[in-house]
Protein backbone atom coordinates (compact mmCIF):
# COMPACT_ATOMS: atom_id res chain seq x y z
CA UNK A 1 0.00 0.00 0.00
CA UNK A 2 1.20 3.49 -0.82
CA UNK A 3 1.58 5.92 2.05
CA UNK A 4 -0.51 8.27 -0.11
CA UNK A 5 -3.63 6.23 0.59
CA UNK A 6 -3.70 7.48 4.17
CA UNK A 7 -3.22 11.13 3.25
CA UNK A 8 -5.54 13.85 2.02
CA UNK A 9 -5.31 15.41 -1.42
CA UNK A 10 -2.11 17.35 -1.99
CA UNK A 11 -2.56 21.13 -2.11
CA UNK A 12 -0.52 24.19 -3.11
CA UNK A 13 0.25 24.70 0.56
CA UNK A 14 1.45 21.11 0.98
CA UNK A 15 3.80 21.50 -2.01
CA UNK A 16 5.28 24.68 -0.51
CA UNK A 17 5.72 22.85 2.81
CA UNK A 18 7.54 20.04 1.00
CA UNK A 19 9.96 22.58 -0.48
CA UNK A 20 10.49 24.20 2.92
CA UNK A 21 11.19 20.81 4.51
CA UNK A 22 13.50 19.65 1.74
CA UNK A 23 11.19 16.81 0.64
CA UNK A 24 11.49 16.26 -3.10
CA UNK A 25 8.30 16.43 -5.19
CA UNK A 26 7.77 13.54 -7.64
CA UNK A 27 5.75 14.48 -10.74
CA UNK A 28 4.75 12.57 -13.89
CA UNK A 29 2.47 13.17 -16.87
CA UNK A 30 -0.71 11.14 -17.41
CA UNK A 31 -3.37 11.27 -20.11
CA UNK A 32 -6.04 8.77 -18.99
CA UNK A 33 -7.82 7.48 -15.87
CA UNK A 34 -6.07 4.10 -15.66
CA UNK A 35 -2.56 5.53 -15.62
CA UNK A 36 -3.69 8.37 -13.35
CA UNK A 37 -4.93 5.86 -10.77
CA UNK A 38 -1.71 3.85 -11.03
CA UNK A 39 0.42 6.97 -10.43
CA UNK A 40 -1.87 8.02 -7.57
CA UNK A 41 -1.46 4.62 -5.89
CA UNK A 42 2.33 4.56 -6.23
CA UNK A 43 3.44 7.77 -4.55
CA UNK A 44 3.37 10.39 -7.32
CA UNK A 45 2.73 13.83 -5.78
CA UNK A 46 1.80 15.82 -8.88
CA UNK A 47 0.22 14.65 -12.14
CA UNK A 48 0.47 16.87 -15.23
CA UNK A 49 -1.82 16.50 -18.20
CA UNK A 50 0.76 17.88 -20.59
CA UNK A 51 0.22 19.17 -24.09
CA UNK A 52 2.93 16.54 -24.72
CA UNK A 53 -0.15 14.40 -25.42
CA UNK A 54 0.07 15.82 -28.94
CA UNK A 55 3.30 13.94 -29.48
CA UNK A 56 2.90 10.80 -27.31
CA UNK A 57 -0.87 10.19 -27.74
CA UNK A 58 -1.69 11.80 -31.08
CA UNK A 59 1.62 11.16 -32.89
CA UNK A 60 2.17 14.80 -33.88
CA UNK A 61 5.61 16.32 -34.46
CA UNK A 62 5.06 19.23 -32.03
CA UNK A 63 2.62 20.22 -29.30
CA UNK A 64 1.27 23.16 -31.33
CA UNK A 65 -1.88 21.54 -32.82
CA UNK A 66 -3.21 20.43 -29.39
CA UNK A 67 -6.58 22.08 -28.69
CA UNK A 68 -8.48 23.12 -25.55
CA UNK A 69 -10.96 20.32 -26.30
CA UNK A 70 -8.10 17.77 -26.37
CA UNK A 71 -6.83 19.05 -23.02
CA UNK A 72 -10.28 19.07 -21.41
CA UNK A 73 -11.04 15.54 -22.59
CA UNK A 74 -7.78 14.11 -21.23
CA UNK A 75 -7.88 16.34 -18.14
CA UNK A 76 -11.34 15.05 -17.18
CA UNK A 77 -10.21 11.44 -17.69
CA UNK A 78 -7.12 11.91 -15.50
CA UNK A 79 -9.07 13.75 -12.79
CA UNK A 80 -11.36 10.72 -12.44
CA UNK A 81 -8.36 8.54 -11.63
CA UNK A 82 -6.89 10.74 -8.89
CA UNK A 83 -7.69 10.83 -5.20
CA UNK A 84 -4.49 12.23 -3.70
CA UNK A 85 -2.17 13.68 -6.34
CA UNK A 86 -2.23 17.38 -7.32
CA UNK A 87 -3.53 17.91 -10.87
CA UNK A 88 -2.01 20.42 -13.32
CA UNK A 89 -3.20 21.07 -16.89
CA UNK A 90 -1.14 22.68 -19.64
CA UNK A 91 -2.58 25.72 -21.37
CA UNK A 92 -2.23 24.65 -25.04
CA UNK A 93 -0.70 26.81 -27.77
CA UNK A 94 -2.61 30.09 -28.32
CA UNK A 95 -5.12 29.36 -25.52
CA UNK A 96 -3.53 32.24 -23.55
CA UNK A 97 -2.88 34.64 -26.42
CA UNK A 98 -4.74 37.40 -24.54
CA UNK A 99 -5.47 37.79 -20.84
CA UNK A 100 -9.23 37.64 -21.44
CA UNK A 101 -8.96 34.44 -23.50
CA UNK A 102 -6.60 32.85 -20.94
CA UNK A 103 -8.96 33.61 -18.05
CA UNK A 104 -11.86 31.92 -19.87
CA UNK A 105 -9.77 28.87 -20.80
CA UNK A 106 -8.08 28.49 -17.40
CA UNK A 107 -11.53 28.80 -15.81
CA UNK A 108 -12.75 25.90 -17.99
CA UNK A 109 -9.83 23.77 -16.79
CA UNK A 110 -10.75 24.43 -13.15
CA UNK A 111 -14.54 24.04 -13.58
CA UNK A 112 -14.83 21.33 -16.22
CA UNK A 113 -11.68 19.25 -15.72
CA UNK A 114 -11.16 19.68 -11.98
CA UNK A 115 -7.64 21.05 -12.38
CA UNK A 116 -5.84 22.28 -9.24
CA UNK A 117 -3.47 24.48 -11.26
CA UNK A 118 -2.77 25.56 -14.85
CA UNK A 119 0.68 25.66 -16.45
CA UNK A 120 1.70 28.25 -19.00
CA UNK A 121 4.86 28.96 -20.94
CA UNK A 122 6.58 32.34 -21.13
CA UNK A 123 8.72 34.69 -19.08
CA UNK A 124 8.16 38.16 -17.64
CA UNK A 125 5.86 38.86 -20.62
CA UNK A 126 3.28 36.71 -18.78
CA UNK A 127 3.34 38.90 -15.65
CA UNK A 128 -0.08 40.50 -16.21
CA UNK A 129 -1.69 37.15 -17.04
CA UNK A 130 -0.23 35.38 -13.97
CA UNK A 131 -1.31 38.28 -11.77
CA UNK A 132 -4.87 38.22 -13.16
CA UNK A 133 -5.27 34.46 -12.80
CA UNK A 134 -3.90 34.65 -9.24
CA UNK A 135 -6.38 37.41 -8.35
CA UNK A 136 -9.19 35.18 -9.63
CA UNK A 137 -8.04 32.25 -7.50
CA UNK A 138 -6.47 30.15 -10.26
CA UNK A 139 -3.06 28.74 -9.21
CA UNK A 140 -0.37 29.01 -11.89
CA UNK A 141 2.74 26.99 -12.70
CA UNK A 142 5.09 29.11 -14.81
CA UNK A 143 7.32 27.33 -17.37
CA UNK A 144 10.81 28.67 -18.18
CA UNK A 145 13.75 27.34 -20.17
CA UNK A 146 12.91 25.26 -23.20
CA UNK A 147 9.31 26.08 -24.08
CA UNK A 148 7.98 23.54 -26.60
CA UNK A 149 5.20 25.88 -27.78
CA UNK A 150 7.90 28.35 -28.85
CA UNK A 151 10.02 25.72 -30.59
CA UNK A 152 9.94 27.54 -33.95
CA UNK A 153 10.95 30.83 -32.33
CA UNK A 154 13.71 29.15 -30.29
CA UNK A 155 15.06 27.36 -33.37
CA UNK A 156 14.53 23.80 -32.14
CA UNK A 157 14.66 21.81 -28.90
CA UNK A 158 17.82 23.25 -27.32
CA UNK A 159 19.17 23.89 -23.84
CA UNK A 160 18.27 27.41 -22.67
CA UNK A 161 20.18 29.83 -20.43
CA UNK A 162 23.75 28.75 -21.28
CA UNK A 163 24.98 32.30 -22.00
CA UNK A 164 25.40 34.76 -19.13
CA UNK A 165 22.83 37.24 -20.48
CA UNK A 166 20.22 34.52 -21.09
CA UNK A 167 20.82 33.10 -17.59
CA UNK A 168 20.35 36.53 -15.97
CA UNK A 169 17.16 37.05 -17.95
CA UNK A 170 15.79 33.68 -16.76
CA UNK A 171 16.62 34.53 -13.12
CA UNK A 172 14.73 37.79 -13.52
CA UNK A 173 11.80 36.05 -15.29
CA UNK A 174 11.53 33.65 -12.34
CA UNK A 175 11.52 36.57 -9.87
CA UNK A 176 8.88 38.50 -11.81
CA UNK A 177 6.57 35.49 -12.22
CA UNK A 178 6.78 34.58 -8.54
CA UNK A 179 6.03 38.19 -7.55
CA UNK A 180 3.06 38.16 -9.94
CA UNK A 181 1.66 35.24 -7.95
CA UNK A 182 2.90 32.01 -9.60
CA UNK A 183 2.68 29.13 -7.11
CA UNK A 184 5.11 26.83 -8.91
CA UNK A 185 7.85 27.01 -11.53
CA UNK A 186 8.94 24.42 -14.07
CA UNK A 187 12.45 24.58 -15.56
CA UNK A 188 13.05 22.60 -18.75
CA UNK A 189 16.50 21.94 -20.27
CA UNK A 190 18.40 24.43 -18.10
CA UNK A 191 22.06 24.12 -16.97
CA UNK A 192 22.34 22.76 -13.42
CA UNK A 193 24.13 25.83 -12.01
CA UNK A 194 21.36 28.14 -13.25
CA UNK A 195 18.61 25.79 -12.01
CA UNK A 196 20.25 25.82 -8.58
CA UNK A 197 20.31 29.63 -8.45
CA UNK A 198 16.65 29.86 -9.46
CA UNK A 199 15.61 27.18 -6.94
CA UNK A 200 17.49 28.95 -4.12
CA UNK A 201 16.03 32.39 -4.88
CA UNK A 202 12.44 31.07 -5.21
CA UNK A 203 10.05 30.61 -2.29
CA UNK A 204 7.78 28.53 -4.52
CA UNK A 205 8.54 24.92 -5.55
CA UNK A 206 10.78 24.62 -8.62
CA UNK A 207 10.28 21.43 -10.66
CA UNK A 208 12.98 20.36 -13.09
CA UNK A 209 13.02 18.40 -16.32
CA UNK A 210 16.57 18.25 -17.62
CA UNK A 211 17.62 20.78 -14.95
CA UNK A 212 19.56 18.60 -12.49
CA UNK A 213 18.66 17.22 -9.07
CA UNK A 214 19.06 20.64 -7.41
CA UNK A 215 15.40 21.52 -8.05
CA UNK A 216 12.64 20.92 -5.48
CA UNK A 217 11.19 18.13 -7.61
CA UNK A 218 11.28 16.37 -10.97
CA UNK A 219 8.85 15.68 -13.79
CA UNK A 220 9.13 13.33 -16.75
CA UNK A 221 6.79 12.11 -19.48
CA UNK A 222 5.27 8.83 -18.28
CA UNK A 223 5.73 7.12 -21.64
CA UNK A 224 9.44 7.98 -21.61
CA UNK A 225 10.06 6.31 -18.22
CA UNK A 226 8.18 3.24 -19.49
CA UNK A 227 10.27 3.16 -22.68
CA UNK A 228 7.22 3.25 -24.96
CA UNK A 229 7.38 6.74 -26.47
CA UNK A 230 7.13 6.56 -30.25
CA UNK A 231 9.66 9.33 -30.82
CA UNK A 232 13.12 10.21 -29.56
CA UNK A 233 13.66 9.68 -25.81
CA UNK A 234 15.42 12.82 -24.49
CA UNK A 235 18.79 12.71 -22.73
CA UNK A 236 17.22 13.95 -19.49
CA UNK A 237 14.86 10.97 -19.24
CA UNK A 238 15.43 7.42 -17.96
CA UNK A 239 13.77 4.13 -18.85
CA UNK A 240 12.62 2.68 -15.51
CA UNK A 241 10.93 -0.32 -17.16
CA UNK A 242 14.35 -1.68 -18.14
CA UNK A 243 14.96 -2.76 -14.55
CA UNK A 244 11.36 -3.27 -13.34
CA UNK A 245 8.98 -6.22 -13.54
CA UNK A 246 5.87 -4.13 -14.09
CA UNK A 247 4.63 -0.57 -14.59
CA UNK A 248 3.81 0.02 -10.92
CA UNK A 249 7.35 -1.04 -9.94
CA UNK A 250 8.81 1.32 -12.56
CA UNK A 251 6.77 4.24 -11.20
CA UNK A 252 7.73 3.39 -7.59
CA UNK A 253 11.40 3.23 -8.60
CA UNK A 254 11.18 6.67 -10.27
CA UNK A 255 9.47 8.18 -7.20
CA UNK A 256 12.10 6.68 -4.89
CA UNK A 257 14.99 8.00 -6.98
CA UNK A 258 13.46 11.49 -7.12
CA UNK A 259 12.88 11.46 -3.37
CA UNK A 260 16.48 10.41 -2.55
CA UNK A 261 17.98 12.74 -5.22
CA UNK A 262 19.69 9.90 -7.13
CA UNK A 263 17.67 10.91 -10.21
CA UNK A 264 18.59 12.82 -12.23
CA UNK A 265 22.27 11.89 -12.19
CA UNK A 266 25.01 13.71 -14.14
CA UNK A 267 24.25 11.80 -17.38
CA UNK A 268 20.74 13.32 -17.47
CA UNK A 269 21.92 16.92 -16.99
CA UNK A 270 23.32 19.83 -18.99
Amino acid sequence: MSSHNTTARITVRKLKDMKAQGEKIACLTAYDASFAQLLDNNGVDVVLVGDSLGMVIQGLETTLPVTMEDMLYHGQAVARGLQHAFLILDMPFMSDASVEQAVINAGRFMKQAGANMVKLEGGADQQELVSTLTRLGIPVCAHLGLQPQRVHKLGGYRVQGREHEAAERMLEDARVLEQAGADMLLLECVPVALAEKITQQSKIPVIGIGAGNVCDGQILVLYDILGISAGHIPKFSKNYMAESNDIAAAVKSYVAEVKNSSFPSAEHCF
